[in-house]
């Protein structure tokens, strides 16, 4: 009996998973959750805001802000791996910008070359609506995603971070800091990420590699994402944003509901706070 005791005394715990498991359950948690987010709009309620500083010191100039109301939707063009996603603004500073109602149900029965025009047009015309002297197209909630494909990961550096709670990288935004959206429980692991390869996933203007860092909060029993930060630094602007995930009763996954952002190049400063709702099914 006392040896018997001690030998299920010794029974060895559960080991914690590896770094390569949580990357590679991550990879088949972002492959699923594209599919089942195809299709599904949420609608985007976006402010941006500018503040320019002088030489004097102290001294800034803030800019009206601009609020955007847009749909946002996610979608395989066909004939494609890849998924895009679209922002199609229909209201800035509550005034209606477009009177094309539909369009996004009409890109997704399309099954013409010209589908592809259309995309590239709302991508296009949505990144105008941006304020501020700064060119951006990065400014999607999902973007980061990409970076945890199966097909992407070797292109990266992931690290398993100990005791790395979740803090918005700009410390001047308390309210990001403070906001519930953006923590998460001790169990996530936090991944930091950077890239390696060249070319690099996202480019400058003038097609310029620039490498992406951040990290990942990922709940490593199932690999999903809870909150995804991407820093950008190179051209003179250093980029962040930061996008926090939770659960949707409607749609029964998790969706982003919260983005936060700040782009900074002497003497510019841009902020962007996105929050998301009334996901519901296109198709």
């Amino acid at each position: 009996m006392a040896a018997a005791v001690l030998l299920a005394g010794a029974a060895p715990s559960a080991q914690p998973p590896t770094l390569d498991a949580v990357l590679k359950r991550t990879a088949a948690y972002v492959a699923a959750f594209r599919k089942q987010l195809a299709g599904i709009v949420a609608e985007e309620t976006y402010v941006q805001t500018v503040v320019e500083f002088s030489r004097i010191p102290q001294g800034y100039t803030r800019n009206p802000m601009r609020t955007l109301k847009s749909d946002l939707l996610l979608i395989q063009p066909r004939g494609s791996e890849r998924y895009v996603e679209l922002r199609d603004v229909f209201e800035m500073d509550g005034a209606p910008v477009h009177t094309a109602q539909g369009r996004l149900e009409a890109l997704l029965r399309d099954t013409s070359q010209g589908a592809s025009a259309q995309i590239g047009e709302i991508i296009e015309s949505s990144a105008k609506y941006n304020i501020g002297r700064i060119t951006r197209n990065i400014n999607t909630p999902l973007m980061p995603l990409q970076f945890l494909d199966a097909m992407n990961q070797p292109r990266f550096r992931f690290r398993h971070l100990q005791n790395a709670p979740p803090v918005f990288t700009d410390p001047s935004d308390q309210a990001a800091n403070d906001s519930g959206v953006f923590r998460a429980s001790t169990e996530m692991w936090a991944v930091a990420y950077e890239e390696r390869d060249r070319p690099t996933i996202i480019r400058q203007p003038g097609g310029r590699d620039q490498p992406a860092k951040g990290r990942f909060w990922i709940n490593p029993h199932d690999g999903s994402v809870l909150i995804s930060e991407l820093i950008v630094d190179g051209g003179g602007v250093l980029a962040t944003i930061t996008v926090s995930y939770q659960s949707e009763p409607l749609m029964g996954f998790l969706v982003p509901i919260e983005m936060r952002e700040t782009y900074i190049r002497n003497p510019e400063r841009i902020t962007g706070h996105a929050k998301y709702g009334r996901f519901r099914q296109l198709r």
